[in-house]
């Protein structure tokens, strides 16, 4: 990412949907983008591993987990598959694991907190599906761009 968000907000303001909510960063990559992909799973991370081992194309997977903190749905392992992959980052709307060694990897992880407990493998929930996350569309094929400062996605 060459463009600071607060920046880009500058330049294209109505264009751009701001995620008021707030994230941890807690990968490598503190600034990524890229096109959006998701998963919508409850305390089930196994879509997200399935996923995450296929070609990322520099996309960034954006996971509705509900805002749920009791289990985690991403670790270091699922984490390092996506490296591998070519994926961006990921937006998780919930809990990850493994924080510091998601910290030495070169992919840009934001969540809402980390959880040691493990998640279900029963591979229930959608992928590719628009997913809203505290009143911000996040639709499958547009731009997400993520720094320090937040998280803009494109309308």
């Amino acid at each position: 990412m060459t463009i600071a968000t607060a920046d880009l907000y500058d330049e294209r303001g109505d264009e751009l949907d701001s995620l008021a909510l707030q994230f941890h960063d807690l990968g490598g990559r503190r600034a990524f983008d890229g096109a959006i992909r998701t998963v919508r799973c409850h305390r089930d991370n196994a879509l997200v591993k399935e996923l995450l081992a296929t070609p990322g194309d520099g996309a960034v997977l954006v996971v509705d987990g509900g805002g749920s903190l009791e289990s985690a749905l991403v670790g270091d392992l699922i984490a390092g598959s996506a490296v591998a992959h070519g994926w961006a980052g990921l937006i998780v709307h919930g809990a990850v694991r493994d924080r510091e060694a998601l910290a030495l990897l070169d992919l840009g992880v934001k969540a809402l907190g980390s959880n040691p407990r493990k998640s279900a493998k029963a591979g229930i929930g959608e992928v590719d599906v628009p997913v809203t996350i505290a009143g911000v569309a996040f639709t499958p094929g547009r731009h997400v761009w993520a720094d320090a400062d937040g998280i803009l996605v494109e309308r």
